[in-house]
């Protein structure tokens, strides 16, 4: 198919005209598979309705941007996030994204008319710009203190993670377990020393398990999982051998995208096709909205976005951090899988190892990856320092 029949087909999908790059290859897009081109039994190649499918999976996910006009973040005079909240919007758009998955199922995508899905409107209501809302940016900075987050300041994908853990671990104690807001267990994989420096982060089924022991107040043996690996990458960029793995991840099922973007301008990269990523952005500056969890005609189109925007994958800032959702221990189970078959074919530098526990000598599946170490990783003259503070 040519550039330009290429090109003419997503502006009719969309309605306007796009910057996306002309590609008949496959689109993932968190964990689902989009044929843009299929070949006919005479081997010509044809159009599929893919790319119509990918756009309304597309717009169906949560867009979280600057906003403007909430009340003040704590004792601060900040009525507005612009120029420094984008790796918290980011954020929420990811966690925002493993509520949807896991109340509406992945399927689900935003219906052209109202009224609309109460979980829906419930999990918009969560992010409002209020600290009424219990994820809003004025619940996420007081969480964050202690990982120097204050309005107007930038944090890093680590910090962000272990923002949200602190955030979410505070609500459980004070709401008790009738509080049904988060309903999953939360888990930052990191290194052994606690993601900061040092080898390639380990995720430890045993402490998963622990993890949703507690949250299900001792009551049963798993529950969902959120699963956040904040990872540093390379210096100034993303060493190539890690290119691969990184676009892999949005093949698994459980996948709920990136934390990333590019230096300094924190985006949700959500999707991958070719040598390219999909992505959120949270530039873009609008008026606060505070939407009630009961209003099932409220406007949200200032939370998804229309426009498909997409950068190179290598350029790409190296400090980020993957989300997964877990709905159950099968699927835990299959995701561990995924993610040990993954670091097996990494060439020796996988994005995170599998290990049943911290004792264990070796990782699941006992492959070679385990005994990664980022001082062995010079094909891109890097060194120990690609893993280094994030």
């Amino acid at each position: 198919m040519h550039g330009g029949s290429m090109r003419r087909i997503q502006e009719c999908v969309l309605g306007y005209r796009t910057n996306v790059s002309i590609s008949v290859s496959d689109i993932w897009l968190l964990g689902v598979c989009y044929k843009i081109c299929l070949e006919d039994p005479s081997q010509e190649v044809v159009c599929s309705n893919g790319y119509a499918a990918f756009s309304e999976d597309f717009s169906s996910r949560i867009l979280m941007t600057y906003r403007k006009g909430f009340v003040s973040i704590g004792d601060s005079k900040y009525s507005s996030d612009v120029n420094w909240g984008c790796m918290l919007r980011s954020s929420q758009m990811l966690v925002a994204q493993a509520l949807l998955v896991h109340r509406l199922g992945r399927s689900w995508r935003k219906p052209l008319n109202q009224p609309f899905d109460k979980d829906y409107i419930e999990i918009l209501h969560m992010f409002g710009d209020s600290e009424d809302s219990p994820f809003s940016i004025h619940n996420l900075v007081k969480a964050g203190e202690s990982y120097a987050l204050a309005p107007g300041s930038w944090v890093g994908p680590y910090a962000m993670c272990r923002t949200w853990e602190t955030l979410v671990h505070c609500k459980i104690e004070k709401e008790g377990p009738q509080d049904k807001s988060f309903p999953m267990a939360i888990y930052v994989v990191s290194g052994d020393e606690d993601g900061e420096r040092g080898g390639a982060p380990v995720l430890c089924i045993e402490d998963a398990s622990r993890n949703c022991f507690e949250f299900s107040r001792n009551q049963a043996e798993w529950s969902p999982i959120l699963l956040l690996v904040p990872l540093v990458l390379g210096l100034d960029k993303v060493n190539p051998r890690y290119l691969p793995t990184l676009a892999a991840t949005f093949t698994f099922p459980q996948s709920l995208g990136i934390l990333g973007g590019r230096p300094g301008a924190s985006t949700y990269l959500i999707g991958v096709q070719d040598d390219k990523v999909f992505y959120l952005d949270p530039h873009d500056v609008q008026q606060a909205v505070n939407i009630s969890k009961d209003d099932l005609e409220a406007d949200t189109s200032s939370y998804h976005c229309n426009v498909i925007r997409q950068i190179p994958l290598e350029s790409i800032d190296p400090s980020l951090a993957i989300g997964f959702y877990c709905r159950d221990k099968d699927d835990f189970d299959d995701f561990c899988s995924r993610a040990s078959e993954l670091a097996a074919e990494s060439n020796g530098a996988p994005l995170f190892t599998v290990t049943q526990s911290r004792h264990s000598p070796k990782s699941i599946r006992s492959h070679e990856a385990g005994s990664f170490s980022a001082a062995d990783d010079d094909a891109d003259g890097s060194t120990q320092d690609d893993w280094q503070l994030l």
